[in-house]
């Protein structure tokens, strides 16, 4: 039974053809020499890692801290060329308690009136023409219809409040009043 086992030990290493090397002290040696080397690439290659994440952990702080900075003073410019209409209504009013006549009030807030339109129309933002002109309810807002014999249907006949639009954005829409044919009149 010995032999037995003995021999089919044997043939199983004789089928497997098991492929024996036989390590030199040169090989030996530059194996010894890699294995400290592949510790070395592992270490840079946890250093670069560490260094990326910390460098990209700044990038994100830095990004965030930019747009606070720019939610924040995003309207500074705008506000600094409203400054100067607040300072005419200063000397209008300095004008106007120094006894002045109310012509000089008037030319005062003329002037800031037209500063603000200057400021706005160089930020983009435009007054919306509505006057006389087709009823456009994408860019007015009817308050009131008024029977007009002399004016077609549909028009604007009254601005009770001005609009404006910013881009192609409707920023506030003009309060109208949009004409319509008298009851009874023929259409």
């Amino acid at each position: 039974m010995e032999e037995d086992r003995k021999d089919r030990t044997e043939e199983a290493f004789e089928e497997e053809e098991v492929e024996v090397v036989h390590e030199g002290p040169e090989q030996r040696a530059a194996r010894e020499e890699e294995a400290p080397s592949a510790e070395a690439a592992r270490e840079e290659m946890k250093e670069k890692y560490l260094r990326l994440y910390a460098e990209f952990e700044n990038y994100r702080k830095r990004v965030a801290k930019d747009r606070e900075e720019l939610l924040r003073y995003g309207n500074e410019s705008l506000l600094a060329d409203l400054l100067p209409s607040l300072d005419n209504l200063e000397i209008a009013l300095e004008h106007a308690a120094a006894g002045e006549t109310a012509g000089a009030l008037v030319e005062g807030v003329e002037n800031t009136l037209r500063e603000l339109y200057r400021t706005l129309e160089k930020y983009g933002v435009k007054r919306i023409e509505a006057l006389d002109r087709p009823f456009d309810p994408a860019y007015h807002h009817a308050i009131s219809q008024e029977e007009r014999e002399d004016v077609e249907p549909g028009i604007v006949v009254e601005e009770l409040r001005k609009g404006f639009i910013y881009g192609d954005k409707v920023l506030r829409a003009p309060l109208v009043s949009v004409s319509k044919r008298p009851e009874g009149s023929a259409s």
